[in-house]
């Protein structure tokens, strides 16, 4: 991974593409990298020096605690503070990950102090790909450990012609219409009130073949969306 986030918010890459990189870096997509952006995320004035500085220090952290901690030079924490250096984004993804701070609190530019219990309809964070609704609970909570969905299926809408595969597993209650599911060469028509729940490594398949709306409710460990985009479920 070669795009350096100081470069492009001197303009000499875009700052869309800088952003793209870090999500593929992370496993992302470019949908949802290009979503984050154009969801009223304007970065291009983003100082990313003054954002590191602010999270180690409100941690208490001197930049040699951040620098072992991260295992890079006390140097090349001084010198992105500063702003003197373009932090490639393996080195900040090490460096946030030693604070720890996920890739979209950084550049949201705010941290998370109270956790979150009861969401509104309103409040899921739309992740789908335009075919598909998916819409996450607690997208920008802190430290999460699972990722619950509410998912939309319209007729004759799938995950894709490919097998998905991640780690970890998955789990859901189909609430309304009928929702083919093919697990490791196994397919089932799945009616509201029937659920699943497997091995994510196992490759699968969701898949609307009848001529009405599917609603599922899902969820999956460890997570696979996150408010950035990073998000990966089913996949």
């Amino acid at each position: 991974m070669v795009y350096s986030l100081t470069q492009s918010i001197s303009g000499l890459i875009d700052w869309t593409q800088a952003v793209e990189a870090a999500f593929f870096a992370w496993g992302g997509t470019r949908y949802h990298a290009v979503k984050y952006v154009q969801q009223g995320k304007e970065m291009s004035g983003f100082d990313v020096g003054a954002r590191l500085k602010q999270l180690r220090q409100k941690r208490g952290l001197s930049q040699r605690e951040l620098a072992k901690r991260a295992g890079v030079t006390n140097s090349t924490i001084s010198l992105i503070e500063q702003n003197s250096v373009s932090p490639s984004v393996s080195s900040l993804k090490k460096i946030l990950d030693a604070l720890p701070v996920s890739i979209s609190e950084f550049f949201a530019g705010e941290e998370f102090t109270q956790e979150k219990v009861f969401y509104r309809a309103s409040e899921l964070t739309e992740i789908g790909d335009g075919k598909l609704s998916w819409r996450l609970v607690g997208a920008r909570r802190p430290n999460r450990s699972m990722s619950i969905i509410h998912e939309y299926y319209p007729p004759g809408a799938d995950t894709g012609e490919d097998m998905l595969e991640h780690e970890g597993e998955e789990g859901g209650v189909i609430v309304s219409g009928t929702i083919e599911l093919s697990v490791n060469g196994e397919a089932q028509l799945l009616t509201a009130g029937d659920a699943y729940y497997f091995d994510s490594r196992l490759p699968h398949r969701f898949r609307n073949v009848s001529d009405s709306d599917c609603v599922i409710v899902s969820a999956n460990n460890p997570p696979s969306f996150s408010e950035g985009g990073t998000e990966k479920h089913h996949h």
